[in-house]
């Protein structure tokens, strides 16, 4: 997770902002292929945050 935060920190935006935009992507791709929702999970699950990862496990 923390090479696709640097990239977009890259661009000039914030850790925060940066994890805040992964969580967005992954939401807006679930909502719009809802059959897909536990492959894309999967997939963005590499980029939880420490704490959502701990939650979550």
């Amino acid at each position: 997770m923390k090479e696709l935060i640097n990239r977009l920190m890259a661009l000039g935006i914030t850790e925060e902002q940066a994890i805040s935009s992964i969580t967005i992507i992954k939401d807006f791709a679930k909502e719009k292929m809802p059959l897909f929702s536990g492959a894309i999970e999967k997939m963005f699950g590499k980029y939880n945050t420490k704490e959502e990862a701990d939650f979550i496990d």
